[in-house]
């Protein structure tokens, strides 16, 4: 194990700096100045002149990528042209937003993705399983941006049963700062008024952000069980008049959840790093809107920080769900 989680750690490192120069070039090849960009238009030639010096842009493209690369070794990301801020603090500030969206829209996936993707395998061609099915195709198959603004339209504008855009009323002042994820703080913190507007805030883009995902769970979650529910194991232990829910708790779902974790797995890191347009549709303060500013304003070290980031995600889920496998299915030993 670990060996494992070494060879793992030092390949999420060479990850991190193949993603940094593909992305370090990519920002570069864009025809336009980003201190010309940050100043503005009535910005003069020598000042937009002494703004490239202070950020380094007037030297070679080489040594600017050594010099971000150096100083992302001692953990400085560098500052942001459009906040001027260190890009470490925003992506502090971000990211809990985002993590607790996602999280949310994990917890949405899984509490209806496996239950339906279960019941449309144990009652095969019933119209349990065509209804999961319908689920799955219109969940595949509907764009984020009009799910989010249909359900806006619907449970905020006409029905008004949920609040609007944003993370917390207007009225309400965010909980203290503890991790950053305000469910959590305002638990911690005993403050149960902004909980309960947080949670309310939280439905709309959970189930938005969730909804595609819910579809793919489902389907892999129904795959997964038909194939475990035709084996021979699972026909001897019907035979032998063990109880239908034994059988399948005990034997059928628990031989098919490896497939099922690395669907979850997938799906979570797709989640923290695609939820551009939910943010955007509904105003959530998360790293996928201050991605949108930075590309935007050509902001490239907040381009970069947002990018390793989301190169960090996926490897990490990965190896969480490999290391999984093992407590799961004990056949499955990682090497």
């Amino acid at each position: 194990m670990f060996r494992f989680i070494v060879r793992r750690v030092t390949g999420l490192v060479l990850v991190m700096v193949g993603v940094s120069i593909i992305t370090f070039i990519l920002a570069h090849l864009v025809p336009v100045d980003p201190a010309a960009a940050a100043l503005g238009q009535n910005a003069r030639e020598e000042q937009i002149a002494a703004y490239r010096e202070q950020l380094g842009l007037d030297r070679p493209v080489v040594e600017q990528y050594f010099t971000y690369m150096s100083r992302l070794l001692r953990g400085d990301l560098g500052v942001s042209i459009r906040t001027r801020r260190p890009v470490a603090d925003d992506l502090r500030d971000f990211l809990p937003a985002t993590l607790e969206l996602s999280l949310a829209a994990l917890l949405v996936s899984l509490f209806f993705g496996i239950p339906l993707g279960m019941a449309a395998a144990l009652r095969r061609n019933s119209w349990v399983d065509a209804f999961a099915r319908l689920l799955a195709l219109v969940g595949g198959s509907i764009p984020i941006f009009y799910l989010g603004l249909l359900l806006i339209g619907i449970f905020y504008r006409q029905l008004r049963w949920l609040p609007g855009p944003g993370r917390l009323d207007s009225t309400m002042n965010p909980p203290d700062f503890v991790t950053g994820l305000y469910t959590l703080d305002a638990l911690l913190t005993g403050n149960w008024e902004v909980l309960q507007s947080t949670l309310y805030h939280l439905i709309l883009p959970a189930i938005t952000l969730g909804y595609f995902s819910t579809a793919v769970l489902l389907r892999m979650t129904r795959s997964a069980m038909l194939e475990v529910l035709s084996q021979d194991y699972v026909r001897t232990a019907h035979a032998k008049g063990l109880a239908r829910h034994f059988v399948v708790w005990r034997h059928a779902l628990r031989n098919a959840l490896p497939p099922i974790l690395t669907t979850i797995g997938v799906t979570f890191g797709s989640l923290l790093s695609g939820a551009v347009l939910t943010e955007t549709i509904f105003n959530w303060p998360g790293l996928g809107r201050y991605a949108t500013t930075s590309v935007t304003s050509l902001d490239f070290p907040a381009v970069m920080g947002v990018t390793l980031v989301a190169a960090v995600v996926y490897p990490l889920v990965n190896t969480l769900v490999d290391i999984a496998y093992t407590f799961v299915d004990p056949r499955i030993r990682v090497q």
